[in-house]
């Protein structure tokens, strides 16, 4: 049995203990020593994960280094991982953005010194950085499990590193009023979740008693799944739509899907910007990605059912958000409803059940993820040179800060998908793969790009071009470490934009398992095109 996976998850737990760990102090040293004992875990995690998507066969079964050690052997459960295209893309992601957010945050979390000269709360820095550490374990687990129960207990777990990420670790530029603004995020983050969690969490007992009940006293994903496509494992029909409910809501909480999306503007808002990264480029993941893993594999008549129904409400959340997002005065709030549009285009191409919808959902919680941590870490770069997030506050940045000004332009016109960068690949196959099944649906959706066109270029166009408005003229340029946390997020950026082939092959087996277990087929073309020759007209 190979380990590679137990030690991937494995290895950013143990450094998030070993960071918590380590002496505190106010001394730079103290600090800098905590910092990077947690980049080079981090960095380990990343090797490992590599690894992991680089050993994966194309063309093997549909879950890879497989996994499984003896947990709760009454009730069947085991702590089982096993890697597919998608979930292995998705860790890839997670650990590709936790050093970066690591270095980004860098200077986020120094201790405080006080009016008297010392130093206040010297166990912030290793708090942080052991708790972005602990983020990352629970993200890889949900990625990587096979258990039902144990990817339930990571779902919720997440919650709680996150919780204190948001409220104890806010931006500094909030106000005066940042520490309620901070603790109301927090808690408002934690009950939603914890709300979704309860209601899924009922739904997992529901599934387990209904299996075990046909001889089935498990949580194995596979096995479940494969004893409901042979038959073996038979659910009525009402209780696989109550099923299907309770785990999707839990999903939706998390992506986020309209109308459950109401937390995530104020957690965002309120959170430093690589905490804001981490929230919505690699925790909402797990919402999405768990719609494809358990939602779909386990109650496959249910999906199809509700199918058209969460169409509309991904529809009215490209929409709304991005509606949204261009009457927005706050920078991370625009960024905020900007990614609720952009998850309703995810959603929308899971639930178009196609493989073009379903690749390029996939692909587009990569491209989102990266996106949207270039835009909103260089966001927070000016935020923090200007002490405002308010839209207002900026003019004339590119002229005293080209460099940070272009970067944040490339951030903008990814989210607005423009051809050539990542974003467009994955909304060009979610629209194409929607409109084969629904094309009315996929009509309406073309409106978002338009919106999205409408809130970068304004954001741009309010905060970089015009005068240099006051508090801005002395704004420096990018830093070394900061041009190194946005170098990687642009290079991705452009060559995912030219060449996605090493994402859809991983991806594509997955998604085509996917749909066979929901028992779809891509729709055959309306007008398909006839066979011709050279002497047709003799």
């Amino acid at each position: 049995m190979s380990y590679l996976l137990t030690a991937t998850c494995a290895v950013p737990a143990a450094g998030a203990v070993l960071t918590a760990a380590l002496p505190a102090g106010s001394s730079e040293a103290r600090r800098r020593a905590s910092k990077g004992v947690a980049l080079a875990v981090s960095a380990a995690t990343l090797a490992l994960t590599v690894v992991v998507a680089a050993s994966l066969d194309t063309g093997g079964a549909r879950y890879q280094l497989t996994e499984s050690h003896t947990w709760i052997r009454s009730f069947g459960i085991d702590f089982s991982l096993g890697a597919d295209g998608i979930g292995a893309v998705l860790a890839l992601l997670t650990a590709v953005l936790v050093p970066i957010v690591m270095l980004a945050s860098w200077h986020d979390a120094d201790p405080v010194q006080g009016p008297d000269g010392t130093f206040e709360n010297v166990r912030r820095t290793q708090g942080f950085f052991a708790l972005v550490l602990a983020v990352e374990a629970m993200v890889l687990v949900s990625f990587l499990a096979t258990d039902i129960f144990v990817f339930y207990v990571f779902f919720e777990a997440m919650l709680i590193p996150m919780y204190f990420l948001i409220g104890g670790f806010g931006d500094r530029a909030g106000g005066p009023d940042s520490a309620a603004q901070r603790s109301y995020a927090a808690v408002k983050f934690l009950l939603y979740n914890l709300l979704g969690g309860l209601v899924m969490l009922a739904a997992v007992i529901g599934l387990y008693v209904i299996a075990q009940d046909q001889g089935l006293a498990t949580f194995d994903l596979p096995t479940l799944t494969g004893a409901i496509a042979d038959g073996r494992l038979v659910i009525d029909p009402t209780a696989e739509k109550m099923l299907f409910l309770g785990f999707f809501f839990a999903f939706a909480v998390k992506a986020p899907l309209w109308p459950l999306h109401t937390w995530l503007p104020n957690a965002m808002g309120e959170s430093t910007a690589g905490t804001a990264v981490l929230i919505t480029a690699v925790v909402d993941k797990v919402g999405t990605f768990a719609m494809l893993r358990f939602c779909l594999g386990l109650f496959p008549d249910a999906s199809r059912t509700f199918g058209p129904y969460i169409l509309v409400l991904s529809l009215i959340g490209i929409v709304y958000g991005a509606l949204l997002a261009v009457g927005q005065k706050d920078i991370k709030r625009l960024v905020a409803y900007a990614s609720i549009s952009h998850f309703g285009f995810i959603i929308m191409g899971i639930f178009a059940f196609t493989s073009q919808g379903q690749s390029g959902a996939t692909l587009y919680m990569v491209n989102h993820g990266i996106s949207t941590a270039a835009w909103m870490l260089v966001a927070g770069f000016l935020i923090s040179r200007r002490g405002s997030r308010l839209i207002a506050d900026f003019g004339g940045v590119q002229k005293v800060a080209p460099v940070l000004a272009g970067t944040f332009l490339i951030g903008g016109l990814a989210t607005l998908s423009l051809p050539g960068l990542a974003p467009f690949v994955s909304e060009f196959l979610v629209l194409v793969g929607t409109f084969a099944r629904y094309p009315a649906v996929g009509v309406i959706a073309t409106f978002g790009i338009v919106l999205a066109a409408l809130y970068a270029l304004l954001l741009y166009q309010r905060t970089m071009t015009g005068p240099v408005k006051a508090g801005v003229e002395g704004m420096a340029d990018l830093r070394v470490r900061e041009v190194l946390v946005v170098a990687p997020l642009v290079a991705l950026t452009l060559f995912l934009g030219v060449y996605p082939k090493p994402l859809t092959d991983l991806v594509n087996p997955a998604v085509n398992a996917t749909l066979s277990q929901v028992h779809q087929t891509d729709p055959a073309p309306a007008h398909p095109v006839a066979a011709t020759t050279g002497g047709e007209h003799e």
